[in-house]
């Protein structure tokens, strides 16, 4: 699963992208619901491994199955 579509589903599940003000390709979220906040690589078209994808998921506080079915 690429970024885009990792971000479309956190921002259904009430999750926000706090601005960054420098470069880079990695991206800061925040799950205002836990107020977790964990980092999520941006590397355009490729996909995100399983594990780091899984790993975002449970830093955010969300559940696998809310994740999946948003």
């Amino acid at each position: 699963m690429i970024y885009r579509e990792v971000a479309r589903k956190l921002r259904i599940l009430h999750c926000v992208e706090i601005p960054r003000s420098g470069g880079g390709s990695h991206r800061k979220w925040l799950n205002p619901v836990t107020n977790q906040s964990t980092v999520i690589p941006d590397h355009g078209g490729r996909d995100l491994k399983q594990g780091t994808l899984r790993a975002v998921i449970r830093q955010l506080g969300l559940e696998w199955s809310d994740f999946e079915n948003a």
